[in-house]
C-alpha cells in the first residue's frame, strides 16, 4: 500500500517537474535571482560582459521560433482558405477578424489615455539626467515613417524577402491569394494543398521540439536584463510611471476577461488553462511572436477548428495588438506631460485616431510600439527624444504588453471560431 502511494506521489512530482509552465516560472526565478547576484557581485563591464553571453540562449530560442513562422503562417493559412472553399467565407470571417480588432484597439487606446490624464505620470518628472542619446536608435526609425513606406510595409514585393525578414502581415497577404487561387481551382489543386497540409503538420511537431527550450531561453533573457538593471533604483525612478502603466494594463485585462466570460462563458477558464504556457514565455521573453507556433496548436486543442486559427492568428499579430496599442497613448501623451505640453480632448481624439491607423502592420519592426510613439511625438510637436524618458523601463512594460498581445489574439480567435461554428 505505502509502495504504491510512493509511486503515485514520485509520478506526481515527476509530471509537475516536467509540465512546460512549470519549467520556465523555475527558469524565471533561478535566472532573476542569478542576474541580481551578478548585478550586485561584479563591476558594470563584467555584468554587461556576462548579459551579453547569457542573452545568446534567449536570442537562440527565439531565432528557432522565427525559424518556424514563416513556413508555418504559409502552409496553415493556405490550407486553411482552401478548405473554406470561396471568397465569400473568407471574407465573411475576415470581416468579423477586421471588426473585432480595430474595436480591440480602440478600447486599449482609450484604456491608455483614460488612465495617463487621471495619473498624471510625467508631470513633474525630473528631465536633467535623462540621456536623450539613448533615443537615437528608435528615432532614426521615424526618418521614414511614412503613408508611403507604411504600405510597402503591407504589400510584398517578393515572397521570399517577405519570409527571410518574418514580415507575417506580408506571408498573410501573399497566402490569402495563394489560397484563393487554389480553393478556386477545386480537385486540381487537391495533391498541393494535402502536400503543404502533411507539411504544416511536421511544422507543428518541430514546435513541441523548439518548445523544450523554452526554459532555457526564458532563463537567458531574465538573466541577461536583471544583469545590467538595478531593478530597486528603475522601480524608485520609474515608480509612478510604472505603476500607473500596471493600472492600465490591469484594467484592460479585466476588460478582455469581461468580454471572454460574456463570448464563451464557462470556456473562458478552459482558454486560459491552455494558454498559460504562451502567456508566461511572451511574458519572459518579451515576445508574442515567440508563442505564434505555441499558441496555435494550443487554441486546436481548445477546439477552434485549425482553418480558423490559421487564418485568425497571423492577421491578429499583425492587427490586434492590445497591449502595444494600450502602451501606445500611455507612453505619447506621457512625454508630452513630461516636457509641459498642453493636449486638448480634441487633441487627444485625434492622436488616438492616427495611432489606430498608424500602429497596423509594423509588428515585425523592432521595438514597433516605441518607433509608432516616437512618430506620433512628432506628429503633435512633442520632444520625439522623449522617447529616451521611458527607454529604460521599456524592458519590464514590454513583459506586460507582449503577454497581454497573446490574451488579445488567443480570446480574438476563440470568439469568432465560436461564431463561425454557429454559423
Amino acid at each position: 500500500m505505502n509502495t504504491n502511494s510512493s509511486e503515485v506521489s514520485s509520478e506526481k512530482k515527476k509530471s509537475f517537474f516536467s509540465n512546460l509552465t512549470t519549467q520556465i516560472l523555475i527558469a524565471m526565478i533561478i535566472g532573476a535571482a542569478l542576474g541580481i547576484f551578478i548585478h550586485n557581485n561584479y563591476s558594470a563591464e563584467g555584468a554587461k560582459e556576462f548579459s551579453g553571453y547569457i542573452k545568446m540562449l534567449a536570442t537562440i530560442f527565439i531565432r528557432l521560433v522565427q525559424m518556424i513562422i514563416s513556413p508555418l503562417v504559409f502552409t496553415t493559412l493556405v490550407v486553411g482558405i482552401a478548405k473554406l472553399g470561396d471568397i465569400k467565407a473568407v471574407g465573411r470571417i475576415g470581416g468579423k477578424a477586421l471588426g473585432w480588432f480595430f474595436t480591440a484597439s480602440f478600447i486599449s487606446l482609450l484604456i491608455g489615455m483614460f488612465w495617463v490624464n487621471i495619473l498624471h505620470p510625467g508631470t513633474g518628472l525630473q528631465l536633467s539626467d535623462v540621456d536623450v542619446s539613448t533615443a537615437a536608435e528608435v528615432t532614426d526609425k521615424t526618418q521614414g515613417f511614412s503613408a508611403q513606406n507604411f504600405v510597402e510595409h503591407i504589400i510584398p514585393k517578393s515572397i521570399v524577402e517577405a519570409m527571410a525578414t518574418n514580415e507575417i502581415l506580408q506571408i498573410v497577404i501573399f497566402s490569402i491569394f495563394f489560397g484563393l487561387a487554389a480553393a478556386s481551382l477545386g480537385d486540381y489543386t487537391k495533391p498541393v494543398v494535402n502536400a503543404l497540409d502533411k507539411t504544416s503538420h511536421i511544422i507543428l511537431k518541430m514546435v513541441n521540439y523548439v518548445m523544450k527550450f523554452a526554459p532555457i531561453g526564458v532563463f537567458g533573457a531574465i538573466a541577461g536584463v536583471f544583469a545590467i538593471r538595478d531593478l530597486n533604483e528603475l522601480l524608485i525612478t520609474y515608480a509612478k510611471f510604472f505603476g500607473s502603466f500596471l493600472v492600465g494594463i490591469s484594467s484592460l485585462w479585466a476588460v478582455l476577461l469581461l468580454i471572454g466570460y460574456i463570448f464563451l462563458k464557462g470556456r473562458m477558464t478552459t482558454l486560459l488553462k491552455h494558454i498559460v504556457s504562451p502567456l508566461i514565455i511572451a511574458f519572459g521573453t518579451t515576445s508574442s511572436e515567440a508563442v505564434f507556433p505555441k499558441l496555435t496548436e494550443e487554441l486546436e486543442r481548445f477546439g477552434v477548428k485549425d482553418k480558423i486559427v490559421s487564418f485568425m492568428l497571423p492577421l491578429g499579430y499583425s492587427f490586434n495588438l492590445d497591449g502595444s496599442m494600450m502602451y501606445m497613448t500611455f507612453a505619447s501623451i506621457f512625454i508630452a506631460q513630461a516636457y509641459g505640453v498642453t493636449l486638448d480632448f480634441g487633441t487627444q481624439m485625434t492622436m488616438l485616431l492616427v495611432l489606430m491607423l498608424t500602429s497596423k502592420g509594423i509588428a515585425g519592426v523592432p521595438r514597433a510600439s516605441l518607433v509608432v510613439v516616437a512618430a506620433t511625438c512628432g506628429m503633435f510637436k512633442i520632444p520625439i527624444e522623449g522617447i529616451a524618458l521611458i527607454l529604460p523601463i521599456d524592458h519590464f512594460c514590454d513583459m506586460f504588453r507582449s503577454a497581454t498581445n497573446v490574451l488579445g489574439n488567443a480570446l480574438a480567435t476563440s470568439v469568432v471560431g465560436k461564431w463561425e461554428k454557429e454559423e
